[in-house]
């Protein structure tokens, strides 16, 4: 495939300490990004596009971003960046999560994350397709059929009790929950975009134009 050519602003990716980073960063640069993995809290937040990934558990990324990253990743959004999280980077992004005890998210989506169903296998890795619940271009050009809107999940746990203004689209894995969640200038994937193909690749080239645009398009 063809490495798209473009003018795209850099992007910060944030090294919580837990990433599938080179995908990642292979998957930004088709794409056209620019992207620089960073821990320091000014590149942070003078960006206006970021990322953050992560796999494996809740809590340490979580206790990597408390102070200053955390802080400068608050003033970021509040001067306007827009920023995708992915996988346990998406999880972050809510008010708590149960995982090996109760602790607390970023709150800037509203929900908790909660183990999936142990009536299924855990945790569910493959492909598994969306149901979109909104009309949003972070989804724009990706079809919504049974076997052609399909993405790459690793994952025991995801977001419930999101309210219906967030969720942008749902799985199925022992039942519903929200795979992609939205809110002004914040966005989130439970599966891995770098992992799922054109599909994926689509979702990041849509979260690019998005920032690019700096333009609050989600529910508040």
């Amino acid at each position: 495939m063809k490495t798209e050519a473009t003018n795209r602003p850099p992007v910060a990716v944030i090294d919580a300490g837990v990433g599938n980073l080179g995908n990642l960063f292979r998957a930004l640069r088709h794409v056209g990004a620019d992207p620089e993995l960073t821990t320091d809290p000014a590149t942070v937040e003078r960006s206006t596009t970021i990322v953050l990934p992560g796999v494996g558990a809740f809590r340490p990324p979580r206790e990597r971003m408390r102070g200053g990253l955390e802080r400068a990743l608050r003033s970021a959004l509040d001067s306007g960046a827009h920023l995708l999280g992915i996988c346990i980077g998406y999880q972050l992004l809510f008010d708590s999560s149960t995982e090996f005890g109760t602790t607390d998210g970023l709150g800037l989506l509203p929900g908790r994350i909660d183990r999936l169903p142990e009536s299924v296998a855990l945790p569910q890795i493959g492909w598994n397709r969306l149901v979109r619940r909104a009309d949003h271009p972070l989804l724009s050009g990706i079809p919504d059929g049974e076997n052609e809107g399909l993405f790459y999940f690793v994952h025991s746990y995801a977001p419930y009790d999101v309210p219906e203004t967030v969720r942008l689209a749902e799985a199925v894995h022992g039942g519903a929950f929200v795979a992609v969640a939205g809110r002004g200038r914040v966005y989130g994937t439970q599966f891995h975009p770098e992992k799922s193909g054109p599909n994926g690749l689509r979702l990041l080239r849509n979260f690019l134009d998005l920032a690019e645009n700096r333009a609050a398009v989600c529910p508040n």
